[in-house]
């Protein structure tokens, strides 16, 4: 059996959630309340765009600079106060840490696996939510450090160069089938499908868990390293 030397892990869903995200429906009444026309579904088109396409290119380090080029798009400029009360109400609502991130990233470390974040998210959006676990991480690959989304394979290539290893030297745990399963399985890379809502889509994986400290349990059982 092929032995493993680089953990993979997504961000979103994975290492992180968010308890009470802020929706576009949320953004758009405050913003009309101040006098703009914005619409929910021109804020979702916009915050995709940047998100996917404008973040991989240019790196927004803050919220500040992410939601005014979301705004631009829209060709929408805002008063100071309604910019900085956006800002704030993300912020309120940051990401939290799952519980079990901890053990597991520290095992995976300790077990002398690379490790890498593999997401298209700004990195300032989850960074205070991972610094518990930072110091185990050897990479963080955002879309930015990759130069696109985490849909273009690229992302993944990147990751398996910097880190010097073949693709079944690798293994992806994560929380969506098309992304951190589908993908990587077509570059020829392992992944363990993580399913926290017990939705039972674990087709096509190499392994099906429930929470992260089995899923390095499987991979520790399953890719033995010796």
């Amino acid at each position: 059996m092929a032995s493993v030397k680089a953990i993979l892990f997504d961000v979103y869903g994975t290492l992180v959630y968010a308890e009470n995200p802020v929706g576009e429906t949320e953004v758009s009444k405050y913003l009309f309340s101040r006098g703009y026309e914005l619409s929910s579904q021109q804020f979702k088109a916009a915050w995709s765009f940047v998100a996917f396409v404008d973040y991989p290119k240019y790196g927004y380090r803050s919220w500040s600079a992410f939601l005014s080029r979301v705004l631009a798009r829209l060709k929408i400029k805002v008063d100071r106060e309604s910019l900085d009360h956006l800002v704030n109400l993300y912020r309120s609502r940051s990401y939290k840490l799952y519980p079990d991130a901890i053990e597991a990233v520290r095992m995976a470390k300790e077990r002398g696996f690379r490790t890498a974040t593999v997401t298209t998210i700004a990195y300032f959006k989850f960074k205070d939510a991972i610094q518990p676990i930072r110091k185990y991480f050897d990479l963080i690959m955002t879309g930015y450090e990759a130069g696109c989304d985490k849909s273009n394979p690229k992302m993944y290539k990147k990751i398996l160069d910097i880190f010097d290893v073949e693709p079944y030297e690798a293994v992806v745990i994560g929380d969506e089938v098309e992304l951190d399963v589908l993908l990587p399985k077509s570059l020829g890379i392992n992944a363990v499908f993580l399913d926290r809502e017990h939705k039972g889509k674990g087709e096509l994986v190499d392994a099906f868990v429930y929470d992260l400290k089995e899923a390095m349990e499987t991979v520790i059982r399953k890719f033995d390293r010796s």
